[in-house]
């Protein structure tokens, strides 16, 4: 039976393990501008004997900002500071890939370009919350702005600006991209019945709920190939703000097929649900990895114990771990020795200097 320290081949890359580093948002990019930094560059560097690093999400256009502090990549100058990570992380022997990131209707006015508002499936008062902008000025905690329904003719230039992303990642020297079409996204608000009721081709039916996640693989595919492209979906909705899909059984079923006949690199599940017990979905992720064929990965507060459970099990390929990587640069060391993991601070997690960020020390 596999364990975490097989090697795993995934689109054209062969992982040397299948401890996987999640995608972790950390608000430390440098301003003006969005730009990855050195300090980003040795963060990334220090977790690179991961199977697989997957960037923190990174946003595709203006108007897929919401959060403070995040990193782009569809400018020049995004694109270069990308590349001192990317060289960093391959000179410490290791691999990344970018998450591609639109927030949709989880924004704020005060983080996007003068005059937009978030955009989404439907015109909704987003009750959540995001990093922004107060109303004095000063970051923190601010209530979502109302977004506007993307129309018919908008929507026909996101697969393109998925696409530049793609594109813009592979000359930073990604080693592929992760779209991101969980947690609450974008492309998650168009999935969720609950949350499209588009009397369009793109909602209503869960075919239509499906086609603009489709057709931002097909663009990515088309321009980087399927063996560098991976994607993230999470189960019934889970993330900031939408109420559970019912549908969201056969949804995935139906997305599993079409990703398998379209070849893609990985498919990567977020289950908040098994933070604290057992996931109830496990047995529709044995199904999905089935139903896909292709390296599957799930996610969602995993020890060293039930991690190698999953493999076992045949619930998943490999395992991705978020917040122990965060203070453990050397966790695929650590989990292979049984040492004992260090502790992370959450009052760093988002913002500030190296403190909370590239200080904790490797094991003994």
């Amino acid at each position: 039976m596999p364990s975490l320290f097989d090697p795993l081949p995934v689109g054209r890359l062969r992982l040397p393990n299948r401890v996987i580093m999640a995608p972790l948002t950390r608000c430390r990019a440098a301003q003006p501008g969005d730009v990855p930094t050195p300090l980003m560059a040795e963060y990334y560097a220090q977790r690179a004997s991961a199977g697989l690093i997957i960037s923190e999400a990174t946003w595709i256009e203006p108007q897929a900002k919401g959060y403070l502090w995040t990193p782009g990549i569809f400018t020049t100058a995004q694109r270069d500071a990308w590349r001192q990570v990317t060289d960093a992380v391959h000179a410490a022997g290791g691999r990344i890939m970018c998450q591609l990131w639109h927030v949709g209707r989880v924004s704020h006015a005060s983080v996007l370009p003068e005059g937009m508002v978030p955009v989404s499936s439907m015109a909704t008062e987003h009750e959540a919350h995001t990093f922004a902008l107060d109303a004095e000025g000063k970051p923190g905690r601010v209530r979502c702005t109302p977004c506007r329904a993307l129309t018919f003719k908008e929507l026909m230039s996101v697969p393109q600006a998925y696409g530049h992303a793609a594109t813009q990642a592979i000359d930073a020297g990604f080693d592929g991209v992760e779209i991101h079409a969980a947690n609450g996204y974008l492309l998650e608000q168009f999935m969720n019945g609950v949350l499209n009721t588009r009397d369009d081709a793109f909602g209503g039916s869960i075919e239509n709920r499906c086609r603009l996640v489709l057709q931002v693989v097909d663009e990515v595919v088309r321009l980087i190939g399927a063996d560098r492209t991976g994607i993230r979906l999470s189960p019934h909705g889970q993330g900031i703000g939408p109420r559970p899909d019912p549908e969201w059984e056969p949804l995935a079923m139906r997305l599993m097929r079409n990703l398998a006949a379209r070849r893609v690199a990985f498919v990567h599940i977020s289950d908040h649900t098994s933070k604290t017990i057992d996931s109830p979905h496990r047995e529709l992720w044995r199904a999905m990895r089935r139903e896909f064929g292709g390296a599957f990965m799930v996610c969602g507060g995993y020890t060293h114990e039930t991690a190698e459970r999953e493999l076992a099990d045949g619930v998943a390929d490999a395992v991705v771990f978020g917040k122990p990587f965060i203070s453990n640069p050397d966790l695929v060391e650590r989990l292979q020795r049984g040492t004992a993991l260090a502790p992370w601070d959450q009052a760093t997690f988002y913002g500030g200097d190296h403190r909370g960020y590239t200080d904790y020390p490797r094991a003994n």
